[in-house]
């Protein structure tokens, strides 16, 4: 996201509070947007088809049908986003603007036929009517497409654009399914997927437009030669850990209950794990312009005095102006989550009595809060780790932390409610330390690997 985050710091340049709030305002809901706007949209969609769509569980199994979409769909797209990333991004760096959309094309043709096939595979599991599986199915075809379609804008400057076309697309979601929430539970999910469709059309009209295509698709993003297919594993991984967890919570009969067929909830686990979420914001606000600016502008300092020839002397201050850049953006990711950790603990009960939900979630919420601000940091590891091209590092990290959160959460439920959540945190802050350490490691031999592998 360098590119909309070069653009957000120019609004910092005019040094005045208002800049700092709006810069930081926009980074937030742009580095966090689609998921956290669709959220939103959920929750408006639940409260208002509250007393019209009937019974009360039709809105539930809406509701925990889109979280299974939602998860699916990470999961589907999570490797091929990465693999694709870094192509397109070779592709820019060798001038080749034009192989980006026949190769964006080629990615969602993949995407669509995997999404058709595991649509159609969970088709029978679900008791519902056919028209209602059709319109369930193109929704999730869409919203796989969005997410690869996400990965393009994030180099376009045009971040204010962007911001308006999601936030167009999920109000237009949520007008909809109020205009049809009298055709009930259909009328709810042709809301979701016309947004859905409404965005990724959009998406990829702003991607037309800025990368013209000089043919109609290209599957040179599977060639062996091109791409590195460990990126794939290490997408599937990261995606699969951060809803290992969830899944083992929805599928435990003492923690879940049963809501569609043989789909599952977790009443008590998925509501603060949902809140959790929603404190990111200030995170990835942070990671957006300390990580995705800051840290790429003295990244790419120090590669180009590389390659441009520069003295030994002007390369190690270079690298130390990267390393210390890396390190004042975690510490501030770590001290802006800190601060709100410590807001939720004095005023968490009070909040979650105002907007009604029973204290006693007080605890858990604030372990899932703790886990999901760590998570943020995580990913900033795993952010500059890409940047450096330690794959294998990445890989490791991400598997660490898809099999300490499935072992962790299992015993968690073995030994009880009060130790609920704690699967999940402590898989964050174990691979962060793993990764803080061995990111260390990367940095003391950086010039020395950089040299030895040309």
């Amino acid at each position: 996201m360098a590119g909309i985050g070069f653009e957000i710091r120019k609004i910092l340049k005019k040094n005045t509070l208002l800049s700092v709030f709006e810069a930081y305002g926009y980074a937030g809901l742009i580095g966090s947007g689609p998921w956290l706007l669709s959220i939103i949209a959920l929750m408006l969609i639940g409260i208002l088809s509250l007393g019209v769509v009937l019974p009360k569980v039709l809105i539930v199994q809406f509701l925990t049908l889109i979280t299974y979409m939602m998860a699916a769909s990470l999961i589907l797209t999570g490797g091929l986003q990465l693999l694709l990333t870094r192509f397109v991004a070779d592709l820019f760096f060798q001038k080749k603007d034009e192989q980006v959309l026949p190769n964006l094309l080629g990615a969602q043709l993949v995407t669509t036929v995997a999404a058709l096939l595991i649509g159609l595979a969970v088709w029978p599991i679900l008791p519902l009517p056919v028209v209602t599986k059709i319109i369930i199915l193109g929704a999730f075809v869409s919203l796989c497409n969005q997410w690869l379609g996400a990965i393009f804008l994030s180099g376009m400057k045009e971040y204010r654009l962007i911001l308006v076309t999601m936030l167009s697309g999920y109000s237009f979601m949520v007008l909809l399914a109020f205009l049809l929430r009298d055709w009930q539970i259909d009328g709810l999910f042709f809301a979701f997927f016309a947004g859905e469709a409404l965005l990724f059309f959009s998406f990829l009209f702003m991607i037309i437009r800025r990368y013209p295509g000089g043919e109609l698709i290209s599957f040179d993003f599977l060639n062996n030669k091109k791409v590195y297919y460990s990126l794939f594993f290490c997408g599937l991984f990261y995606n699969v850990g951060v809803w290992a967890d969830k899944i083992i919570f929805w599928y435990t009969p003492a923690t879940s209950i049963q809501i569609i067929g043989t789909l599952r909830a977790s009443p008590i686990y998925d509501l603060p794990i949902f809140l959790a979420y929603l404190t990111i914001i200030p995170g990835m606000a942070v990671f957006l312009v300390r990580m995705e600016t800051d840290f790429v502008e003295q990244y790419d300092r120090f590669y180009t005095a590389i390659r441009g020839g520069s003295s030994l002397e002007e390369i190690f201050y270079l690298k130390d102006k990267m390393v210390q850049t890396a390190q004042g953006g975690l510490y501030d990711i770590f001290k802006i989550q800190g601060i709100t950790v410590a807001c939720l603990l004095l005023w968490g009960e009070q909040i979650l009595s105002f907007i009604g939900i029973d204290p006693n979630y007080k605890t858990l919420l604030f372990i899932d809060v703790v886990g999901v601000g760590v998570q943020v940091i995580f990913l900033s590891i795993l952010n500059i780790l890409f940047y450096l091209d330690k794959r294998a590092t990445v890989l490791f990290l991400s598997g660490l932390f898809l099999f300490i959160n499935i072992v962790f959460t299992i015993a968690s439920i073995a030994l009880g409610p009060q130790f609920y959540g704690y699967g999940f945190a402590l898989s964050t802050i174990i691979t962060s330390v793993v990764g803080l350490y061995w990111l260390s490691k990367q940095f003391e031999e950086l010039e020395y690997e950089t040299f030895m592998l040309q």
